[in-house]
């Protein structure tokens, strides 16, 4: 097994390398910020998708409206406001355990209704090992 999967069962394509790594050797991956699976249509299962349209929209009418005063935009970033999304799975959905997808629909929806916020947390892991 090539070190850079470390028997992982996915993967996170966060940085440029990640999915055509998890693609040669046939373990899932999430992309991101934009719909990948081209990069891979048979590993990419789906992704986060950045959308800056809300945020964008905001400031210029705050700035049409003569506001100018800072604000904390992050909150245009997140699901409920539209500016992120999942990236469509392109039929891997059919991969997944039926158990999970329902319970990732469930929670979208949750997140989508404002009924759940998914906390940030920057911090490593517990166990986070860098492989060098």
């Amino acid at each position: 097994m090539h070190r850079c999967t470390a028997g992982a069962d996915v993967l996170y394509g966060e940085r440029a390398g990640v999915i055509p790594v998890a693609a040669e050797h046939e373990v899932f991956v999430f992309g991101n910020l934009s719909d990948q699976n081209a990069l891979a249509p048979d590993w990419v299962v789906t992704g986060p998708v950045w959308n800056m349209t809300p945020t964008v929209e905001y400031v210029i009418d705050a700035l049409k409206a003569g506001c100018t005063t800072a604000l904390d935009l992050k909150d245009f970033s997140m699901m409920a406001k539209g500016g992120a999304s999942l990236a469509p799975f392109h039929g891997n959905d059919a991969k997944i355990p039926k158990q999970t997808l329902d319970a990732m629909n469930e929670r979208l929806d949750h997140i989508n209704q404002g009924l759940y916020r998914v906390a940030i947390n920057e911090a490593p892991p517990a166990n986070y090992t860098v492989i060098q």
